[in-house]
């Protein structure tokens, strides 16, 4: 019984739930919210110096020539995802109503996590290299295209579209990528060759650096939503419906992703990749630039959908990691 217990439940989906739940009861204070947010920016540059210095350089290289797996990532992320969000969106709309409706839409539009989607592919034993690839090159480009999306398909909503200059919050997603992402992702890099052996070496140190930066950031954004309010703002039967709904959406994207993967011959590793990159969609760039792109009164309910999908991709993607870095 014991086996069985420790194969199904794995204690790292147990404290996520746990922290999730602590985020949700327990109010956390302007300043401790900056202490919280401080934590997660340096656990998430540490993460990406860790990854720097485990991966040989050839690796990094061997992601960004695969072009498979790096169009694979785009395909699911900006155009199976925003005709699977167009669809849901009409569907559920009588349900739901317009704003949570178009909450979904807008989410599907979204880039790629860079953070989580890298930490499970590492978790699952997938290509790390081509993850962290793969994901970067969807979030510098969403900085772009997910607001031409946004205008496009919800026909600049408000007339908030960021203005003649476009979306500012485009602009400071890709500093934050660069700064916080990239460089220390290169700085390790650049250390890789001296210390490189002795990291991969510590498969412990990774693992507790990917799984303690998921935490940190988890709590971080139900806490600061639960600050602003942002549950209060809908009813109880909303949240249960954009649950369902989430669900069904996650369910689908995974299942096109790994099939897909499957489709387009690609190696086990690469095919977690790409499940974990494409399913997957971005609080951190969201939140953001839904306050751009949308009114005060309209971007508040349009980001529910965003922070209900994100807590449930963390929980299913542990799951999921969990098993697939069980196989033989």
């Amino acid at each position: 019984m014991r086996a069985v217990l420790s194969r199904w439940v794995d204690p790292f989906v147990v404290t996520l739930l746990v922290v999730l739940v602590l985020g949700l009861v327990v109010p956390v204070g302007p300043g401790a919210q900056r202490v919280v947010d401080a934590v997660a920016d340096v656990a998430v540059t540490v993460l990406f110096l860790v990854y720097g210095m485990r991966l040989s350089t050839r690796e990094v290289w061997a992601g960004l020539r695969n072009w498979r797996l790096q169009g694979g990532i785009l395909a699911a992320t900006y155009v199976a995802f925003p005709v699977l969000g167009l669809v849901t969106a009409w569907a559920i709309e009588p349900l739901v109503g317009a704003p949570l409706a178009a909450g979904v839409l807008y989410l599907s539009l979204l880039p790629s996590t860079v953070q989580s989607s890298v930490a499970f592919t590492s978790v699952a034993r997938g290509n790390v290299a081509g993850a962290i690839c793969g994901a970067t090159v969807s979030n510098v480009a969403g900085m772009v295209i997910t607001p031409l999306l946004v205008l496009w398909l919800m026909g600049g909503p408000g007339g908030a579209a960021g203005g003649a200059d476009g979306p500012t919050g485009g602009l400071g997603g890709l500093r934050t990528v660069l700064l916080q992402l990239l460089l220390p992702f290169v700085v390790g890099q650049l250390l890789q060759p001296w210390v490189g052996d002795w990291v991969r070496a510590r498969r412990w140190l990774t693992l507790g650096v990917d799984r303690g930066t998921i935490l940190v950031v988890v709590f971080g954004a139900v806490a600061a939503a639960s600050s602003a309010g942002v549950w209060s703002s809908v009813s109880g039967w909303s949240i249960v419906a954009l649950l369902v709904v989430s669900a069904l959406v996650l369910a689908a994207m995974l299942a096109l992703t790994w099939w897909g993967g499957a489709a387009l011959r690609l190696s086990t590793e690469d095919r977690v990749a790409l499940l974990m990159c494409g399913s997957k969609k971005s609080l951190a760039t969201g939140l953001p630039m839904a306050s751009v792109l949308f009114p005060v009164a309209v971007a508040g309910v349009v980001a529910v959908p965003v922070i209900v999908f994100h807590q449930l991709q963390l929980v299913v993607c542990a799951v999921l990691a969990r098993r697939l870095a069980l196989r033989d």
